[in-house]
């Protein structure tokens, strides 16, 4: 059907029981839709953050990198899906890493849709109404943490409370692995610091 790319996004965030049911078992669910959607998220992000109005824009725009913003989506976003997959595999989950991956991306459609309006909205609301701006992205927040939680339960097979606990459990590793990570980095970076002090120390000795 022409153009159900575009539309089954929509289909999903709207009715997520059946779009996720659909996404699983009859394959609907696109791997460059799912990046559409990243990308498009990171653009929102970004934008939000240069162009939205002072009133609650707290941001300075001399000092924003785009490339953060890029790492601290696209690297959550990942952490998230290998965590997700890690706790799953041991946990008798049904999801493969690419159907966690496309879920979690779908589940980020609400921000995208709401987080362009409110960023145009924020150039032209007064103080009394710049609450709208935060109700309306603390709205996305909660229906995409909605739509994430009945993608996971649905393509791994789950029930409620077993949901809970794997999602509970991902964020527990993902910390893990962000402290790993740094620890190892720390490492690595005391290892490289000590040969560059010998290799020095060597020279100044001949």
């Amino acid at each position: 059907m022409k153009y159900e790319w575009l539309r089954f996004p929509l289909h999903v965030i709207v009715r997520p029981f059946d779009g996720f049911w659909d996404m699983k078992y009859e394959k609907k669910g696109k791997g460059l839709v799912a990046l559409l959607i990243l990308l498009l998220l990171i653009i929102a992000v970004i934008i939000q953050k240069q162009f939205s109005g002072f009133l609650v824009n707290f941001n300075d725009p001399r000092y924003l990198n785009s490339i953060d913003e890029f790492k601290y989506i696209l690297l959550p976003f990942i952490l998230w899906c290998l965590s997700n997959w890690s706790v799953t595999t041991l946990l008798d989950g049904e999801g493969r890493l690419k159907e966690i991956m496309i879920t979690t991306a779908y589940a980020l459609t609400p921000l995208v849709l709401i987080y362009y309006p409110t960023t145009l909205m924020s150039n032209f609301i007064t103080n009394e109404e710049s609450s709208f701006f935060y109700l309306l992205n603390s709205f996305a927040g909660l229906w995409f943490i909605w739509l994430l939680f009945v993608g996971m339960m649905t393509v791994h097979q789950y029930t409620v409370t077993k949901t809970i606990v794997t999602m509970l459990l991902t964020i527990v590793v993902m910390a893990i692995i962000v402290f790993l990570g740094m620890l190892v980095f720390s490492l690595i970076q005391q290892i490289i610091e000590f040969i560059y002090n010998i290799y020095y120390e060597l020279i100044f000795r001949n």
